[in-house]
């Protein structure tokens, strides 16, 4: 079948896209569709930076959102970049890490990047089924003579194994550092993520909970730290015209910052919007067999920001079938994170046999998929995925061989 063509409605058919049927939305329904917050006032602020001229080189805007995120986070020092993949580059080179260093496979493949980049090796260790985040006791079994650092991920928001990591850390007089992209926002108990280790970084990537179209943060109490930081991100200027540092651009301009603080300013707001959804979510799915909501620990701070449901194998329907039936309605869910940073290149050619020691990402590469919320995402919208999702796994042989068709028609 040509990609332009749809397949012919079946009488009596489940009421499904991929048996011809209309889809449920007419347009495409995504993961991570951007918070915009208060138009006027992103505006507002837009107009100024344009009448002052000052675009970049840590502007007004900058300095606000940084004494704002520091002072949010609870920390002495934020540095805004201009992403949070440069944001991690720019902390490991900072923190002088070499050799290995031991990550998560289950992350954004950045993560990983953001060493190898550098050539730096990074040394896969596996997860907590629970959590989804580093298994401390996997970590421990990866240190070798040549590791210097950690880079713990707070995954969906989840908090790491925090003081166990702080341990492993001291112990073997390793660098411990945390990618919180998905975590701003979020505490560890009383004490707000963005807190722990040398320093940890956020993405503000037009996905993420809090945006500044494309930015990232470090956040640190470390004042050497911080102050080589700054230096690293604008080509290691210590004053106009007198460079003492070999830095790069990682800078934030102006009309990211003035995003971002607009963003800030509704942040409460968009994690109730994204609470609200999750709560919807798990009524749809209350007592579906199979299908599991990844819930949010009560003792600690959430932003909500992923709706994640693991598909086992008491579902009708594995985790790939129901994302091509969501597909077809336009729901576009996401496999998170397939197929796992150790199947990916380079990854996969350096370390072809890392999948032995990491069963637990295996299986929830598998199993893993993201739904979509946010402010774009209404109870509405909510109620008619569940019933996608109740009306496929209802009938889910004659979806199975729908499906089976569909692809050998594409083929």
């Amino acid at each position: 079948m040509k990609p332009s063509e749809k397949p012919q409605s079946e009488p009596g058919a489940p009421d499904l896209a991929v048996f011809g049927r209309s889809p449920a939305f007419a347009d495409a329904l995504h993961v991570g569709r951007p918070n915009i917050g208060d138009r006027d006032r992103f505006l507002a602020r837009l107009n100024d930076i344009l009448d002052r001229r000052w675009l970049t080189n840590h502007g007004k805007y900058v300095i606000e959102l940084e004494s704002r995120i520091a002072e949010l986070i609870g920390v002495r020092h934020c540095i805004l970049v201009s992403n949070g993949t440069v944001g991690l580059e720019l902390l490991i080179r900072a923190l002088d890490l070499r050799g290995e260093v031991i990550v998560p496979a289950f992350t954004f493949v950045a993560t990983a990047h953001a060493l190898q980049w550098q050539e730096i090796t990074p040394v896969f260790a596996d997860i907590d089924s629970a959590t989804h985040c580093l298994d401390p006791e996997s970590v421990e079994h990866m240190i070798t003579p040549r590791t210097t650092g950690i880079i713990g991920v707070h995954v969906w928001g989840r908090p790491c194994a925090i003081e166990r990591l702080t341990a492993i850390a001291r112990e073997r007089n390793l660098k411990l550092l945390f990618d919180a992209a998905h975590a701003f926002g979020c505490s560890y108990g009383e004490r707000m993520l963005g807190s722990f280790g040398e320093a940890e970084v956020f993405s503000f990537h037009a996905t993420k909970l809090m945006n500044t179209f494309e930015g990232g943060a470090i956040v640190t109490d470390n004042d050497q730290l911080a102050g080589k930081l700054r230096l690293m991100h604008n080509f290691g200027f210590a004053g106009y015209d007198r460079v003492i540092y070999v830095g790069t651009n990682g800078k934030m301009s102006e009309v990211c910052a003035a995003m971002g603080l607009t963003n800030l300013d509704s942040l409460e707001d968009v994690i109730r919007c994204n609470e609200a959804n999750h709560r919807a979510y798990r009524e749809q799915f209350s007592g579906i067999r199979g299908l599991e909501l990844a819930l949010h620990d009560e003792r600690h701070r959430g932003n909500y920001q992923y709706v994640v449901i693991t598909v086992g194998g008491e579902a009708a329907l594995t985790r790939d079938e129901l994302v091509e039936v969501l597909h077809a309605e336009n729901v576009i869910a996401r496999r998170y994170f397939y197929p796992g940073v150790h199947r990916m290149e380079p990854y996969r050619s350096y370390f072809p046999h890392a999948h032995l020691l990491l069963p637990r990402t295996e299986r929830l590469c598998a199993q893993v998929m993201v739904l979509p919320t946010g402010t774009a995402v209404s109870a509405e919208d909510i109620a008619r995925i569940g019933g996608v999702m109740r009306a496929a796994l209802a009938a889910a042989p004659a979806v199975r061989a729908r499906l089976k068709t569909l692809r050998e028609q594409s083929a």
